[in-house]
């Protein structure tokens, strides 16, 4: 929450106006004015009779006034009292009553008069009165004697002083006597009881009564009562003490307190309850005091006249009273008379109203004498209560009183006429500065004075107009009042007075202060004990304002503690303790506004522990226990924990009892027997638990029987030849008196044997040697003490112990349903061989050899456990074409039997797995080559492959299928007459004579023409990588049916690596869904080490592998973001090897590319002269280069002079033809072409830019010189760039 004040607010513009209001009538006192009253004595002055006496009486004028004074209607001449000292320029007296004077020779009604040329002025009347405190007068009191339940009243009737005493009842050792609803002292200073009791006996009830002006305190003789007792007390109704009657009036003066009292007499002690009759008694005026038996009501006006009941009412019955009050009221004002100051020749008025009850008379005095026998001024009349005044002259100016009285006292003012003829004069100082916060009213002041009185107009700015309307409000002070200042608002402000003498102006200046706030308020906080809290407090505030910032607790000043930190912007509480909660207020004031806010902190913590702890009702089972609760320390306590303790079995051990709710305070709780019981309570709220309560007294209970038995009885042998009988003891509160013992029976069930017993001690085993092997028994164990047994205990079979079985199964057949399942069967063994709880059998079978390879491995039995008595199973998971051994053992609680013989038996042949590989390699025209690998299970014996492809075209639409059977012994195999440039889809797959295996898919492509393989880069992955290679139009014309099916994708294909010595380039071709991100993964071929990723940014198809080893072999794959387990196969690349140093890439070089545009432009030169011979018709001898090349078409460059073949006319317009003539394996053979770059010296560092981009690519068209009937994939060397110019 948060409170904002401003010294500008509309309450302190009020008091401020009205301040200037009474400025602006003052005349200034360089001018000549009438005498003034300004400080005087209060009308009943009561003085302390052992000090001087001081009487005020202080008046302004000019000239300066002289003093006289009258003392009983009488002049009092001062100068024939030494006593008596008027105060220099004042009219004070001082009467020294200290040096011998006698305060009571000067008791009377004193009046002052100020007086000057101008006229005359009054005091009031001022009656002084010494206080008086005279001593109690001499009494004989008897002792008062009162039956128990009679009422009584104390007198005490004080001397009468002045002013009247403070009432109040003591003892002898000075301590106040208790009051009640039954005991109380009335409005008189009598003390009454309602009813007395035994405890009122005493012989020291002493009034005493205070005179707080001479700070004396007075003592009656103690009073004596004895209460004696009668039996029974008889009850009795109301009746009322004070007042007496059913009827009493009280008159009130209007504004002060009225006071109604009813005190009434009855058993029980009577309640006290007001009414008004016919109204309400008014709000927020009345109190009750005094138990209800004082009515208060502050502030009475006429309107609270009425009848007020006051209604007594116990059991038996109710009395009343009603009191009749009468407001009256002395005289007040209704308009007081102000001074009036006029120019000559002016008109004004003097107006005297005051009201009161009765309605007061008023009367005028001018200079202090009855106007009616005042000198005559002819421009003044008097018309009741307002005197009249035209064309005033100087001789006009006077003093008038007005006295307005009735018979509760009189009003007595004073009004100066004062003729004057002066020009305007402003009072407010030049240039004065106003500083108030935007949105809040600022007033402008422009103090005046003239006479006549000045017009006032206000102007903003130098040259501003006049000021006016309604943003504006002009107070008759001068003040110019803005309602809400603005920004804007700010200037400077011209006020100019003017009256028919004069003119006068008088600048100020404003300025518009931005609001301070907290923008940032402390928050309710809940703490826990012994933490720390914080509360924020930001603020903002204008930069030309210092703003101070004050914390408060609880509206006080904080406590000194080193624990309150305050910060610039928070205050901070270390180590938090429960006097700390309270409510923290943030006060931020500048010179202009304040605000503040507020924030409640709540120190919260475990309860205190409960106390007093009692037991009542005790009986032999149950016993009452009651608490009283501790401080629940601001979190409401959810429930009580009761805990016991067994002082005779486990002292200093705690049990839980049980829980009641946290409203709760009483509990039945049920008790064993032979236990002695201390219980303690704990309580609970949310922040936790208290601590304990103290122990409450301790309750033993009687010895009983035991109530029950032990629980969890059983019987299980241990060794073959005994019973181990085990109960769980009875807990020391069970056993229910002394010597808790237990009583052991057993007996072999289903033989006619008596029950054998034995009692031992309080333990909890018990072991029968001698029995058979594996009997059942009948077992019962039966608690007892020394008063004797619990009931009969329930009975339980057990049996003795176990051996291993005797037998194995007998008759294991073996039934092979398939090829992975084989069903086992075996006869159950005799129940009396198993010997133990038959827990099932288990079968143990093995692999022995697989029949497809003779070779032999490591033996792996695995076991099958059959529940219960079961004779068969089923063998899953098996091996086919495979020889097994198993057998078969009866299980009990004790092991396992002997094994059954071993069982041999065969799995059938099966389908094989797939292929564990399927390559396609070496691409040409028409023609692709298969390779595989043996399935990893064969399964059985391999009898041929099923091949199956089919092509697909770009919209993903299958052709006719086509099937080749391929023998077993084959690995691989080359397709012949495919289409050129399709793409087929491929199914491998192995077969047995049981079926075919699981397939193997794979998808390649033919190729356009010779031209479009490419050579991998050196380093290159080992595995297969699809291209896709452009057609010729002239071939396969005819294309076959397709059939629509859904594409085939996602997929990602044509993994290529290329690798430099650090870093390797990744490319990838995609199909499927578009804006799919992409990773890489990648790690040492070999290695189990985890994958590394790499994120691809956007759908990129490739990507930099950089920090990469050197010389070393990695595998590395791709995967697409978003689809689950998918990725490319692996493929394996390797780096390149370390260099001593990088060699220089020279196509960088400045010379280099100097010199490749020189040769450029010698080419250039020399195609000019070409083209020109050319049209003229000649040839070039390059006869000899013709015949030594096959093609005609095309002619090599000589290597040895650079010139260019001889071209007829007739073959200029033949094209020339791209060629590849790559080899079927897709490797590039460094002898067979003059164009590789290992012949650069760099390897494989001279592939790549870091960006994975070519080093010295062409560009442009680009024509191949053949080189030994190949060409060459990569970038060109230094020696033969310049060809790719031409």
């Amino acid at each position: 929450m948060m409170k904002k004040k401003s010294i500008s607010s509309s309450k302190a513009s009020l008091v401020l106006f009205l301040c200037q209001m009474i400025s602006a009538l003052d005349v200034p006192l360089d001018l000549s004015q009438p005498p003034t009253i300004t400080q005087q004595s209060p009308k009943d002055y009561i003085v302390d009779p052992r000090e001087n006496i001081v009487i005020q009486c202080e008046a302004k004028g000019k000239p300066p006034p002289s003093f006289s004074w009258t003392r009983n209607g009488t002049h009092f001449d001062i100068d024939k009292d030494a006593q008596v000292t008027m105060k220099p320029n004042s009219g004070t007296l001082v009467i020294n009553i200290m040096n011998g004077g006698k305060a009571e020779a000067y008791e009377g009604v004193y009046q002052c008069t100020a007086r000057n040329e101008r006229g005359a002025a009054i005091s009031n009347n001022i009656v002084i009165r010494p206080s008086r405190s005279p001593l109690w007068t001499k009494e004989k009191l008897e002792p008062n004697q009162v039956r128990e339940g009679d009422s009584l009243v104390l007198h005490c009737r004080p001397p009468v002083g002045l002013p009247p005493p403070i009432i109040f009842w003591m003892d002898n050792a000075f301590q106040r006597l208790p009051q009640s609803e039954r005991v109380s002292q009335g409005l008189n200073g009598d003390l009454y009881f309602s009813n007395v009791q035994p405890e009122d006996t005493r012989e020291d009830y002493i009034c005493y009564a205070r005179f707080n002006h001479t700070q004396t305190i007075q003592q009656k003789q103690p009073i004596s009562v004895k209460v004696f007792s009668t039996k029974p007390v008889t009850e009795r109704q109301p009746i009322l003490l004070t007042p007496t009657g059913s009827t009493s009036t009280k008159v009130e003066l209007r504004g002060n307190v009225l006071l109604l009292e009813c005190i009434a007499a009855g058993l029980p002690t009577p309640v006290i309850r007001w009414i008004k009759e016919g109204g309400e008694l008014p709000a927020n005026r009345t109190f009750f005091e005094n138990f209800k038996k004082t009515l208060k009501i502050i502030d009475v006006s006429e309107a609270d006249s009425g009848n007020y009941k006051c209604i007594a009412r116990n059991i038996l019955g109710s009395a009343h009273h009603v009191i009749s009050v009468t407001v009256k009221a002395a005289p007040y004002w209704i308009t007081a008379p102000r001074n009036l100051v006029l120019s000559p020749g002016e008109d004004g008025t003097l107006i005297c109203r005051a009201n009161g009850n009765p309605k007061p008379n008023i009367s005028w005095l001018a200079n202090g004498v009855p106007i009616a026998i005042a000198p005559e001024d002819p421009s003044r009349k008097v018309d009741g209560d307002t005197i009249i005044f035209s064309h005033v002259q100087e001789r006009s100016s006077a003093v008038y009183q007005c006295n307005a009285s009735n018979e509760y006292g009189y009003l007595l003012a004073n009004a100066f006429v004062n003729i004057l003829a002066e020009p305007p004069r402003i009072l407010t100082p030049a240039n004065k500065l106003y500083q108030v916060i935007a949105d809040s009213p600022a007033l402008l002041d422009c103090a005046y004075f003239g006479s006549p009185k000045p017009e006032i107009e206000w102007f903003k700015g130098v040259k501003g107009s006049i000021l006016r309307g309604n943003e504006y409000i002009f107070h008759d002070n001068g003040t110019l009042e803005i309602p809400v200042a603005q920004k804007d608002s700010a200037g400077t402000y011209t006020c100019v007075a003017r009256n028919e003498l004069g003119k006068i102006q008088n600048e100020v200046q404003l300025e518009v202060k931005d609001p301070t706030m907290i923008i940032k308020q402390p928050e309710y906080k809940v703490i826990q004990r012994y933490g720390q809290v914080s509360f924020e407090c930001i603020i903002k505030h204008d930069s030309t304002l210092l703003p101070t910032v004050t914390w408060l607790k609880d509206n006080d000043e904080l406590p000194d503690d080193e624990r309150f930190l305050i910060g610039k912007d928070n205050l901070t509480i270390m180590n938090v303790t429960d006097k700390d909660d309270g409510t923290y207020t943030c006060i931020v004031n500048t010179t202009l506004d304040s605000v503040s806010a507020s924030a409640v902190l709540t120190v919260v913590a475990r309860p205190n522990p409960p106390f007093d702890l009692e037991l009542t009702g005790q009986l032999e089972r149950s016993v009452e226990l009651s608490w009283i609760p501790g401080d629940e320390n601001n979190s409401p306590i959810t429930n009580f924990v009761i805990e016991y303790e067994d002082g005779l079995h486990e002292p200093g051990v705690w049990h839980y009892q049980t829980e009641v709710p946290g409203t709760q305070t009483t509990i039945q709780l049920k008790l064993s027997p032979y236990v002695n019981y201390s219980f303690r309570v704990i309580a609970v709220n949310e922040i936790g638990r208290s601590q304990p309560s103290e122990p409450s007294e301790q309750y033993l209970t009687k010895s009983a029987n035991p109530d029950e038995n032990p629980s969890n009885v059983q019987g299980i042998g241990s060794e073959p030849d005994n019973l181990v009988i085990t109960w769980e003891s009875l807990k020391g509160f069970q056993s229910n008196g002394p010597g808790l013992q237990y009583k052991v029976s057993w007996r072999q069930k289903d033989v006619d044997d008596e029950w054998t017993s034995v009692i031992v001690a309080n333990v909890s085993k018990y072991i029968v040697s001698g029995t058979p092997t594996f009997v059942p028994y009948e077992i019962k164990v039966q608690a007892l003490n020394d008063l004797g047994y619990a009931p009969e205990p329930s009975e339980v079979i057990g049996h003795s112990g176990e051996d291993l079985p005797m037998v194995a199964p007998g008759n294991v057949q073996v039934h092979v349903i398939n090829s992975t399942l084989a069903k086992v069967h075996w006869d159950p063994v005799p129940l009396k061989t198993v010997r133990g709880h038959l827990q099932g059998y288990k079968v143990y079978y093995w692999k022995v050899q697989s029949l497809s390879r003779r070779s032999k491995r490591h033996v792996e039995k695995k076991i099958l456990t059959f529940r219960g008595n079961k004779t068969f199973g089923m063998l899953p998971g098996l091996e086919p074409y495979s020889s097994y051994k198993l057998n078969v053992r009866v299980v009990n609680g004790k092991g396992e039997g002997p094994a059954s013989p071993d069982k041999v038996f065969k799995t059938p042949e099966g389908v094989p797995s797939s292929p564990s590989f399927l390559k396609i390699t070496n691409p040409t025209l028409n023609s692709l080559t298969l390779e595989w690998g043996l399935p990893t299970h064969p399964n059985g014996v391999l009898t041929s492959y099923i091949l199956k492809f089919q092509p697909i075209n770009n919209t993903h639409e299958l052709g006719p299928l086509v099937e080749i059977r391929i023998p077993a012994n084959e690995s691989s195999l080359i397709l012949k007459n495919l289409n050129y440039s399709t793409r087929y889809k491929f199914y491998f797959n192995a077969q047995t004579s049981v079926g075919s295996g699981s397939q193997i898919t794979e998808e390649a492509v033919t190729i356009m023409d010779e031209a479009g393989i490419l050579r991998p880069a050196v380093g290159a992955g080992k595995g297969y990588s699809e291209t896709l290679f452009a057609t010729s139009p002239v071939m396969h014309t005819v294309r076959p049916t397709f059939y629509k099916v859904q594409p085939l994708y996602p997929r990602i294909r044509n993994v290529t690596t290329a690798a430099a010595e650090t870093y390797a380039n990744i490319s990838w071709e995609y199909e499927g869904p578009d804006h799919v991100n992409f990773y890489v993964e990648y790690g040492v071929a070999g290695s189990k080490e985890d994958w590394k990723k790499e994120i691809v940014n956007g759908s990129r198809s490739f990507f930099v592998l950089k920090g990469l080893t050197p010389g070393t072999a990695y595998k590395v794959r791709v995967g697409a973001e978003g689809l689950s387990g998918f990725r490319s196969s692996e493929d394996v690349f390797e780096t390149g090897p370390a260099m001593a140093s990088r060699q220089v890439d020279i196509a960088t070089q400045g010379w280099f590319i100097g010199l490749m545009c020189a040769v450029a432009l010698l080419i250039l030169i020399l195609l000019i002269v070409c083209f020109i011979r050319r049209n003229k018709g000649g040839k070039y001898p390059v006869k000899e280069k013709e015949d030594a090349h096959a093609d005609p078409e095309i002619q090599p460059m000589k290597e040895d002079d650079g010139t260019f073949g001889e071209y007829s006319d007739a073959e200029d317009h033949k094209p020339l033809k791209k060629g590849s003539r790559t080899p079927s394996d897709r490797t590039v053979k460094k002898e067979d072409s003059d164009d590789s770059l290992v012949d650069y010296g760099e390897g494989v560092n001279g592939q790549f830019n870091e960006d994975g981009s070519f080093i010295g690519q062409y560009s442009g068209k680009k024509e191949k010189e053949p080189a030994e009937g190949n060409e060459s994939s990569e970038a060109p060397s230094p020696v033969n760039a310049m060809n790719s110019f031409v």
